[in-house]
């Protein structure tokens, strides 16, 4: 089988497209390729796509490449518009967020309300790319950066972000900068972000479902919890409901379906079909143990 292909985060693509800038504005330098700072160490390549001048600054374009991975910001324009020494500080970098970057609106999440979703690391990513880009150009001075991605407003409306209360757009993310294909990791940094979200908003129940339509009719059930103390965990149920109970809700309802309650039964962490098969066997006999009657348990 052959290996899947790595990619690069919208963090990584928005670094890029800053230092491209900087290097341009600072040196005429209109380089096809930058290499940029990974959050945890190391450093990678990145193809710029577009160079544009624009209101005193030049707007980069880099097209995300997720790799293998079914990203839905794949293939993605990300662009920084940049300028230097307007307004900033020597050595200061500005970072803002504009069209197709969300907006925070809700406490619980890295970044505060009112500030655009640009989580902590690939701000420092962002900031770092900058600064060597002033470096390699030798020259001193600050930079303002406003990332934008132009079909980011309709790329969210595919992700979770209207639930978490990110508005208007994507989020800019990368913890580490890079993609790793079919990772869980930003799943369940998703769930996480959600019980957060709820939890700063005083919920002291939550629905843990599977998806859609399990929690549609969960909340018909118990309409008196909120929407955004709802989380869709997915296969996920042994995280989820770890992450649940280190953040200290009184109330837990699990919202699923017979076959995944079943393996969860089983004591499986995950209950993806392909990795976690069902055993009626050992459900039969959970039946019996309850005392249910022969035949049912034999129809088990």
């Amino acid at each position: 089988m052959a290996k899947l292909r790595e990619g690069f985060t919208t963090g990584t693509a928005a670094a890029a497209a800053a230092k491209a800038g900087v290097l341009f504005l600072a040196a005429g330098l209109r380089p096809e390729q930058v290499e940029v700072p990974l959050p945890p160490g190391g450093r990678l390549v990145i193809p710029i796509a577009r160079y544009g001048e624009e209101q005193n600054g030049v707007r980069i374009t880099v097209v995300k490449d997720a790799g293998d991975d079914p990203d839905v910001t794949h293939r993605a324009e990300i662009q920084a518009l940049v300028w230097l020494n307007e307004g900033v500080r020597d050595g200061e970098i500005v970072l803002e967020g504009g069209k197709g970057v969300g907006r925070v609106t809700l406490s619980g999440l890295p970044v505060p309300p009112g500030e655009p979703a640009i989580n902590p690391a690939p701000r420092a990513q962002i900031a770092a790319a900058c600064r060597e880009g002033l470096e390699e150009a030798g020259r001193p001075g600050g930079a303002r950066v406003l990332v934008e991605v132009p079909e980011g407003e309709r790329l969210a409306q595919k992700t979770l972000n209207p639930r978490l209360g990110i508005v208007g757009g994507i989020s800019i993310l990368g913890t580490r900068g890079t993609v790793k294909p079919f990772s869980h990791e930003s799943y369940l940094a998703t769930i996480e972000s959600g019980l957060d979200v709820a939890r700063a908003a005083g919920a002291d129940h939550v629905i843990l479902s599977t998806g859609g339509r399990s929690e549609r009719l969960a909340r018909e059930d118990l309409p008196a919890v909120p929407e955004l103390a709802c989380v869709q965990f997915a296969d996920f149920f042994a995280p989820a409901l770890a992450a649940a109970a280190a953040r200290g809700f009184a109330r837990i309802t699990l919202a699923v379906f017979f076959g995944k309650l079943a393996k969860q039964a089983q004591g499986l962490a995950n209950t993806h079909a392909r990795t976690a098969p069902l055993d009626l066997a050992a459900l039969a006999a959970t039946c019996a143990a309850a005392g249910l009657e022969p035949p049912a348990v034999a129809a088990v």
